[in-house]
């Protein structure tokens, strides 16, 4: 009897992955953090703030002709969101991460790493426009893909993991924010926020970009202008 119990324990563990790996340990959630998460985001900004000083500096601006407080001050000004998602990651999101959240919560961590899945493409479409490869097919379809991907694992995401948790507990989706902490529910606010407004602005780019294009194209073909009548159709 008491093997057949386990049996079936085993068999519902398989048939419900998301059941297992709620309660499971992995030491990648801890080491990524400590030895990718923390290097990254450092490096970033202080490579953001590279970026921003040598773009001003060939644009020949007087104030970027040495590093100082002026240069840090106007990168922070001109990439506030940027500066604070990077910083909030480094003070709030990776401490909790390390040492605030009593060794539970790997599944959702893993979830939150998926958030990184569309930087590549992101990238790859600036790397396309440096090449001056804009107006190619492979910059039209890894668009496409920034968008997707953006949507799926930056905003999507966030409804998945309180739908997870909702299906883990028996709790209906509309009724998981009530069942956790303000303070829970607020962070994810926190961290969705600026993701839903790169969103609006990547597809404003997006819109702008596809009506170039057929600005372009239109203008590259005009409309043939219509004969000009002749003078014995005149006479007629």
């Amino acid at each position: 009897m008491r093997i057949f119990v386990n049996c079936l324990k085993s068999l519902h563990t398989i048939c419900s992955p998301v059941l297992s790996v709620f309660c499971s340990r992995h030491w990648l959630a801890t080491y990524f953090v400590i030895w990718y998460g923390v290097p990254y985001m450092s490096y970033d900004i202080f490579a953001m703030y590279l970026s921003h000083y040598y773009r001003f500096r060939v644009k020949g601006h007087k104030d970027y002709k040495s590093h100082s407080l002026r240069t840090v001050n106007s990168f922070v000004r001109k990439e506030f969101l940027l500066v604070l998602h990077h910083i909030a990651l480094l003070t709030i999101l990776l401490p909790v991460t390390l040492f605030f959240r009593k060794d539970q919560g790997d599944y959702f961590i893993g979830c939150l790493f998926l958030t990184e899945l569309s930087t590549p493409f992101v990238s790859l479409g600036k790397i396309l426009i440096q090449l001056g490869m804009q107006d190619c097919w492979l910059h039209k379809v890894n668009g496409g893909m920034v968008l997707l991907s953006f949507f799926i694992c930056r905003i999507a995401l966030f409804p998945y993991m309180y739908w997870a948790y909702g299906s883990h507990y028996g709790i209906p989706l509309y009724s998981v924010p009530f069942h956790l902490p303000l303070s829970t529910n607020l962070g994810n606010l926190c961290i969705l926020s600026p993701q839903v407004y790169w969103f609006v602005l990547l597809c404003r780019k997006g819109y702008r970009l596809y009506k170039r294009q057929r600005d372009s194209q239109n203008q590259a073909s005009p409309l043939s202008s219509p004969e000009p009548v002749s003078d014995s159709s005149k006479a007629d």
